[in-house]
């Protein structure tokens, strides 16, 4: 049986999280926009859903708009406020972005709005330096969108002080948002508190908090003015019309309630397991990227060099273990990182890139085999570019 080591490209279901969808995916079949009994029951189930998503983030049920994913909340925010401005504006978001909010935002450049991208340091975090930069132009930017912590580095931006920043600054109509996928589950992530700070958006996905694949949501100031990206029946208030994925969304509202109970216990020891991989990888020659930055506990992002990460990661993934070379989003694409890129990484080093993400099943002697087989894998790999030299 192989060892899951990608926790940040999706997680296991919880058993729990599969026995509340049950009954949704066979005798409570309604549909939650019905009026008779199958479409009540489906109806309030999707609304204890939101009311246990909003709980989990501090957020009010109103402001929760369900999604099929984070990418379409992510869109949902920058072109769905984007739509509802009479001219267009500048849009302004990092260079480590998920590719779902920087094609978003390059999407936008259709409409005439204009990009501002947010350089990162050599640890990948955002700089207040360029985003006062950004905020010293005549035009200020009237769309921001900065991720709460980036899927591949696990590196932590300091999202609270930019937008207070952005805030002190005192021009109106703007928009601050945050794509907090990764960071939901993993670290406590309070809407209210970012809101009083000046973030008006944040994005969940329930696939990464142990709940099922094509349920999300954008959690939203009620002020903010959003033009929806599907028209049709009006469903989630008119912001997201199409019939509910009702047992998805229980799902989401099932795994939410378990987010408490994870944050607990669990952040210590996926940080103990990180850093045990961590000392593994550097006794064999890795280089460590966003080593010296504040970042999720589960998440480690390494390269050797002259290896590259594809290849090593099919050695891995013969020997039994699945990883990543970068974000699962993007792994079609054969280029380096981007983000590794933005943080100034030399191209052939960021072809090396290999994620290893932890997840509540991981246990210290699945690291310890990890690393024997990254061992001998890199000793292989090795060896044939000795002989092909």
């Amino acid at each position: 049986m192989s060892v899951y080591l990608d926790y940040n490209a999706t997680t296991p279901l919880d058993e729990r999280v599969l026995s509340a969808m049950l009954p949704y995916l066979s005798a409570r079949y309604g549909n939650a926009s019905s009026r008779h009994e199958p479409g009540r029951v489906a109806r309030r189930a999707v609304e204890l859903a939101r009311e246990q998503v909003a709980v989990a983030v501090g957020a009010h049920p109103t402001e929760v708009v369900f999604t099929s994913g984070g990418s379409e909340a992510n869109n949902l925010f920058l072109q769905g406020v984007a739509a509802t401005f009479s001219t267009a504006g500048t849009v302004a978001f990092g260079a480590i972005e998920h590719p779902c909010v920087l094609n978003a935002a390059r999407q936008l450049t259709r409409r005439g709005w204009r990009l501002a991208e947010l350089p990162a340091d050599a640890e990948g975090r955002i700089t207040l330096a360029g985003v006062d930069a950004v905020l010293s132009a005549a035009k200020k930017p009237e769309l921001w969108s900065l991720m709460l912590a980036n899927n591949e580095t696990g590196v932590l931006q300091e999202v609270e002080s930019i937008a207070a920043r952005v805030g002190a600054e005192g021009h109106s109509g703007y928009w601050f948002h945050t794509d907090a996928v990764q960071a939901f589950g993993k670290i406590p992530v309070d809407f209210r508190r970012l809101n009083q700070a000046g973030v008006h958006a944040l994005t969940l996905s329930a696939h990464k908090i142990y709940g099922p694949k094509g349920a999300a949501a954008l959690i939203f100031d009620k002020h903010l003015d959003l033009m929806p990206l599907i028209a049709g029946g009006g469903q989630e208030g008119g912001l997201r019309s199409g019939t509910e994925n009702v047992a998805a969304i229980v799902g989401f509202g099932a795994a939410a309630t378990l987010v408490s109970e994870h944050l607990a216990h669990l952040p210590a020891r996926l940080q103990a397991m990180r850093e045990r991989l961590e000392a593994g990888a550097r006794d064999l020659g890795a280089t460590l990227f966003g080593a010296n930055a504040a970042r999720l506990p589960n998440t480690s992002y390494f390269a050797f060099a002259g290896i590259e990460g594809d290849t090593l990661l099919s050695r891995l993934d013969r020997a039994g273990f699945a990883v990543a070379s970068g974000s699962a989003c993007s792994s079609a694409n054969p280029d380096p990182s981007h983000v590794l890129l933005a943080m100034g990484v030399p191209p052939n080093l960021a072809r090396g890139a290999l994620r290893v993400s932890l997840g509540k099943e991981t246990t210290p002697a699945q690291i310890d085999d990890f690393l024997r087989a990254l061992k001998t894998a890199l000793s292989d790999l090795q060896k044939l570019t000795a002989l092909q030299s």
